[in-house]
């Protein structure tokens, strides 16, 4: 149990991502996202009594002649009512050289995403995992859900340190068996030694059972090696460390190149199977980012 003071930290730091990202789901993502994953029109749901109000039209008559008093029809919008997050907790996760981390920057686009969903009445679950499955929370609606996974966002400590994407995908498949609109966050360094992804096949099984969308999130870092001399690199997730010059051109050049080709990997995939996706970086403004994924659905 954590202690008081913690505990205290914890709960500043919970609230403080609702008020910012509560705000951001009412003023600008509530529409955008229920236009972008909207559901497929209106379907009965049940009959209950008249209420003052509601349209005369929806009355069902023979049920009012029946009981001797006023019912309608109530009808729900046909939609994917379930949101799943994966969220990607791996170490990588905690690098960052701008005014957050990439976790940071996951937690708060997650929590945009969740408000927006609640917004829509929406059920809302978390898959968190690293190079194993760290925990399940399985969809449901309200608040004190949704802030039950922002607390776990913040708090989780992962008991792995690697990344296997295609083996939460594959947890997902077999977890929820009904279609739902999952929300892929990651930094993605999931790759083999020439670049290419390693999830592909569970990627293509995925896609052909839900609605997914991958939103990934980088360091400027990431991309390109600043010049600061010879450093001693270390892996987050292998614990591995080396020595680098980054003052030579070519190093830095021939890292560049390399996180090119990942890039162009991860984009093909995804133009392969149709996955929408962005990309943000812990120094843009992801708004910018999460609106133009909502566009082009």
């Amino acid at each position: 149990m954590p202690a008081q003071g913690s505990a205290t930290d914890l709960l500043k730091k919970v609230r403080k991502i609702e008020i910012r990202t509560k705000a951001l789901s009412h003023q600008i993502f509530a529409g955008e996202y229920h236009s972008a994953f909207k559901g497929r029109g209106m379907a009965f749901s049940e009959v209950r009594e008249y209420q003052y109000g509601d349209d005369v039209r929806n009355m069902d008559w023979n049920v009012t002649a029946r009981l001797r008093a006023p019912y309608v029809k109530v009808f729900e919008e046909e939609r994917e009512l379930t949101v799943v997050l994966m969220v990607d907790v791996s170490r990588s996760g905690l690098f960052g050289t701008r005014v957050q981390n990439k976790r940071e920057l996951l937690t708060e686009i997650a929590a945009v995403l969740s408000f927006s969903a609640i917004l829509n009445n929406d059920k809302v679950g978390a898959l968190f995992f690293s190079d194993r499955i760290e925990k399940f929370i399985p969809p449901a609606k309200g608040r004190t859900h949704l802030l039950h996974i922002i607390r776990e966002m913040l708090e989780l400590q992962p008991e792995g340190n690697g990344t296997d994407i295609g083996g939460a995908l594959r947890y997902l498949t077999g977890a929820i068996k009904k279609k739902c609109t999952v929300f892929l966050l990651s930094d993605l360094l999931d790759t083999d030694a020439a670049g290419v992804p390693r999830y592909e096949d569970a990627l293509k099984v995925a896609v052909n059972r839900h609605d997914l969308s991958v939103i990934k999130v980088h360091d400027p870092v990431d991309y390109a090696l600043p010049d600061v001399g010879l450093v001693n690199i270390k892996d987050s997730e292998t614990g591995s460390t080396a020595w680098v010059d980054t003052s030579l051109s070519q190093v830095r050049s021939s890292y560049s190149r390399w996180m090119e080709g990942v890039r162009s990997q991860e984009n093909h995939l995804f133009n392969l199977y149709n996955v929408d996706h962005v990309d943000i970086s812990t120094d843009d403004d992801y708004v910018k980012g999460l609106m133009a994924l909502f566009a082009r659905r």
